[in-house]
């Protein structure tokens, strides 16, 4: 079994047979040709709904990473959990992880009370509570994210699923901030995995997709997903599935360099007097960091949140001041951003003094050096 860098590198194998070009080709066609007796040419080729080779490639990619049967793409993080949630009856029961993705939670919350889905939201970070809530609504689907948006929580993967499990559910895990390369969810137990891909498995900021990706191919919840997203036409294009390629082969590499620059920036933060606190499963006080040590390989990821001293004017004021930073929604890029969370989602209980950051790839030195300025 060939190692997560060479597959990327490779992306997964293919090359463009036709000129035996390294890179893979794009093939942006969204009808295919019939002979005269209306006998399709390539049999898996009717229309691009359904049918792109740039797609599948890249499917096959993603499948390839995560350890996974198959894999779908979607045009967006939130398309992929909203044909996830649609494979589920009225009147089901649902357990979703507190604390997430607020975009996860908001359309969640709207989708079970259209559906009349039961929905319980837990800290699933605490195994005894997500036991409780299982145990006491027997859901058809648990829902976590780890490590969470933007409280870096860590959910014990192996744990949920055996939780999950035993009361007849799936589990389903955003492992968005982790990527493939840092996280295997499926390998842990989970049934499928979901990522914004937008985020770092793309990593340049410039492509909108999702990705879901199982487990067991052969399972009834798998093959209405498929269906759903060819009947709804929640399809990415050929152009986009090919910039996801093009990022892909230089993931395991930008992850590396994020989480140790995420990790060499944490500890200088959190010895900093304007700091009040920093949220890292990389540090060996995090509540979850014996977890995430357990089910992480390779570091822990570029995402971060770090609480100054004061309140939102005081987080307000780093923000405006840092130069490298900038100041835009998102994570896993090869830049680094910041993003004062109160400000977008005041509603949710987020501390005002709280700074989202996404750590890039620039040089650790250059990175630190902005945050003393902004601190001083």
């Amino acid at each position: 079994m060939k190692k997560p860098a060479t597959i990327a590198a490779h992306a997964g194998g293919a090359i463009d047979r036709q000129s035996a070009g390294v890179v893979p080709p794009i093939q942006t066609s969204t009808t295919f040709l019939r002979d005269a007796d209306y006998g399709l040419i390539r049999p898996d080729n009717i229309y691009a709904r359904d049918d792109s080779d740039t797609v599948r490639h890249a499917e096959h990619l993603l499948a390839q990473l995560e350890g996974a049967q198959d894999a779908l793409l979607f045009p967006s993080g939130m398309a992929a959990i909203a044909a996830l949630f649609r494979t589920l009856p009225n009147d089901a029961s649902v357990v979703v992880q507190s604390g997430i993705y607020w975009g996860t939670t908001k359309w969640v919350r709207d989708f079970c009370e259209r559906r009349e889905i039961t929905l319980t939201e837990t800290d699933a970070s605490d195994p005894a509570a997500l036991q409780a809530a299982c145990e006491a609504h027997k859901p058809a689907l648990v829902f976590i994210e780890t490590p969470s948006n933007p409280w870096l929580k860590t959910t014990d993967i192996a744990a949920s699923a055996e939780i999950a499990h035993q009361v007849g559910a799936k589990l389903a895990v955003d492992a968005t901030a982790a990527t493939p390369v840092l996280m295997q969810p499926l390998a842990l137990g989970a049934d499928i995995v979901m990522h914004s891909a937008t985020k770092g498995i793309n990593g340049h900021s410039d492509v909108l997709a999702g990705v879901l990706a199982t487990r067991a191919v052969d399972d009834p919840v798998w093959h209405a997903i498929k269906t759903d997203r060819h009947d709804a036409g929640a399809v990415i294009g050929a152009f986009e599935a090919w910039l996801l390629i093009r990022g892909i082969r230089t993931l395991p590499l930008r992850v590396e360099r994020m989480s140790e620059n995420a990790l060499a920036l944490v500890k200088h933060l959190r010895k900093h007097p304007q700091i009040a606190d920093v949220y890292y499963p990389g540090l060996a006080e995090h509540p979850g960091h014996d977890v995430a040590h357990r089910q992480m390989s390779g570091g822990y990821g570029p995402l971060l949140s770090v609480l100054v001293q004061g309140g939102a004017p005081e987080a307000l004021k780093v923000v405006g001041k840092l130069q490298l930073f900038m100041r835009a929604t998102s994570l896993g890029g090869v830049e680094s951003l910041v993003e004062h969370r109160h400000t977008i989602e005041p509603h949710t209980g987020i501390p005002e003094n709280l700074i989202r950051v996404s750590v890039g790839i620039e040089d650790i030195g250059d990175l630190i050096a902005d945050w003393d300025q902004a601190l001083s």
